[in-house]
């Protein structure tokens, strides 16, 4: 919570907010014991701790205690409450635990791998803002005491093999984000190849084989993790939304080691689509599951048929919380004297280049209902850089970068570029529009994407998804909901030359454009011995908007075919 202030306070600045936030911090302050520890669940009853704790310091580490798994988010929250306010109170707090870490584990010393991940990224953090060599090369040493004992039933925290050795994302899908996130982190500072190798590998194998249309990771309830490859059930998907946020976590830090745009189409499919999905439009409900389909029966353990205001377990209002206000931060980019639009998000900024000339940026847009962007440029000075504006993936017919998904019929049509009303040339790069001229106060971009309906298919080894289509629209994936459908479409097909349109409904979920259609409906007749069809017009909405209207069937993935009706009473012919 206190994250997720920060990044507001850094956007936002707010007085009363500063110093609740500080009246926190106080008692965070008083819960630390002398040499730094910092741990509730046992302080408040050391005699007779949680069950989860052990009755010892980090004698359950690696399996349920979470004492560095909550040291890694105060890092987290510290380093953003000091980036945003430029106060030190938070920042000390995280530094005695951080050295406190640093006495008790380390080569010769304790080295429990983390049973759940997230504290190699706030020592990241802490390293960027301290450049102390001591918080990177613990957080180096806590991924490279993993895989101590070959076991693939220690899969489940990442700790089967040696980080170096893994090829394949497994397990517990938000561990393994944070864990994946963190090597990225650690390759990128410290240019280790075996990282690199390892992390491309895990990437590739995610990407390829594991990643829901949606964004989302995890396609087993238990154990909230990752499956087989291929292995992506709709009705029971679990794509929590923790495990979103990490994967906008990971795909970013893989831009920043990489600096190609497919990461960004990655993590902005997961941010517009899983993650948002996770709260509901009154900004107070929630999902902690996000499956891609509903029939109003099935619900998970911490899932429900409906949007809930809490969860036993929290993780997943409070990373909102944190990751929401922090979204201004993945917009821009920079590196020497290029500049990097990834995000396209109604915004503006101030970049100082390496040449010593400052950039204020803004960008007016209404993305992703409408493909226009206008970037306004206005450097301190005349002078030469490039601006590298993303093309997104699924402008380029690649709605995901592997063969994991693709696009029925492909457009020809491609991004428009214009600079101070003409048409400007640029060249492509690493999935970017890449701009080199001399720049000068008042110039203005203006860039167009041709946002389309698109028919996806998935791969033909993801048997869940085999003779079925979904529908999107630039970054955002549509479903069918009961509510604007009858709940007929459930023995309904969507024949490939359907006429799809799309129009804004400023009524409808606070503002929406929705995809209109006509299926075909399948029943059986009142003898039961044959089965009519009927056209049926449909209404697709964002999927991040289902289940805002009350609990109701809902549907990513349409049937193209017949084969994939199922009807209680099947018949020998069809009328």
């Amino acid at each position: 919570i206190i994250e997720g202030a920060s990044f507001s306070m850094s956007v936002h600045p707010d007085p009363a907010l500063d110093k609740y936030v500080d009246s926190l911090i106080n008692l965070v302050a008083l819960a630390q014991e002398p040499d730094g520890y910092l741990y509730t669940a046992r302080t408040i009853d050391p005699e007779h701790p949680h069950e989860w704790s052990g009755k010892e310091r980090w004698v359950k580490e690696s399996v349920l205690s979470h004492e560095l798994y909550n040291s890694g988010h105060l890092f987290e929250a510290a380093s953003a409450h000091y980036l945003a306010t430029g106060k030190r109170n938070f920042l000390n707090i995280a530094l005695k635990n951080a050295d406190l870490l640093v006495t008790v584990f380390g080569p010769g010393k304790r080295n429990d791998a983390p049973g759940h991940e997230i504290v190699e990224m706030g020592l990241v953090r802490l390293y960027r803002i301290t450049k102390e060599q001591k918080y990177l090369d613990l957080a180096k040493f806590f991924i490279d005491c993993r895989g101590k004992k070959i076991d693939k039933n220690r899969s489940y925290s990442q700790d089967q093999s040696p980080v170096i050795q893994q090829d394949e994302a497994v397990g517990h899908a938000v561990r393994a984000g944070y864990l994946y996130s963190g090597v990225a982190d650690v390759a990128a500072l410290t240019g280790n190849k075996d990282y690199i190798n390892a992390i491309d590998k895990i990437w590739d194998n995610m990407v390829s084989k594991k990643f829901y249309i949606t964004g989302g990771l995890g396609a087993v309830h238990d154990g909230e993790r990752f499956g087989e490859n291929y292995e992506l059930p709709n009705l029971t998907s679990y794509n929590e939304t923790c495990a979103a946020i990490a994967n906008v976590y990971w795909n970013y830090r893989m831009f920043l080691l990489h600096g190609d745009a497919k990461y960004i189409d990655v993590m902005e499919r997961s941010m517009y689509n899983n993650v948002i999905a996770g709260v509901g439009l009154d900004g107070k409900t929630f999902f902690y599951p996000n499956p891609l389909e509903c029939d109003a029966k099935f619900k998970f353990n911490r899932g429900s048929l409906d949007r809930q205001p809490w969860f036993d377990c929290s993780c997943c209002p409070t990373n909102l919380c944190r990751f929401l206000p922090s979204v201004p931060g993945y917009i821009y980019a920079q590196k020497l004297n290029n500049i990097y639009v990834n995000l396209f998000v109604a915004s503006a900024t101030k970049i100082n280049l390496d040449s010593k000339t400052s950039v204020e940026l803004s960008q007016q847009t209404n993305y992703p209902w409408d493909g226009k962007v206008k970037i306004a440029i206005n450097p301190s000075k005349k002078t030469p850089f490039s601006v590298s504006i993303r093309i997104p993936g699924w402008v380029r017919n690649q709605p995901v970068p592997s063969n994991l998904y693709s696009y029925i019929n492909p457009t020809t049509e491609t991004v428009g570029v214009k600079v101070n009303g003409k048409i400007a040339e640029f060249k492509s790069e690493n999935g970017y529009a890449v701009i080199e001229r001399e720049w000068k106060q008042g110039d203005l971009i203006e860039y167009i994407l041709p946002l389309v309906i698109h028919r996806v298919e998935a791969n033909s080894n993801v048997e869940a998804d085999r003779n079925r289509v979904a529908l999107e629209r630039g970054p955002i994936v549509y479903c069918l909901e009961g509510v604007d459908n009858n709940n007929m479409f459930g023995n309904m097909i969507l024949p490939d030359n359907a006429i799809l349109s799309t129009n804004f409904e400023t009524n409808k979920l606070n503002g929406v454009s929705v995809i209109t259609g006509e299926g075909i409906v399948f029943n059986s007749s009142t003898d039961g011995l044959s089965i009519e069809s009927k056209k049926q017009p449909f209404i697709a909405i964002p999927y991040f908007n289902w289940c805002n209207r009350g609990i109701t069937q809902m549907q990513v993935w349409l049937p193209r075919n017949v084969s994939q009706i199922n009807l209680a009473n099947k018949a020998s012919t069809i009328q």
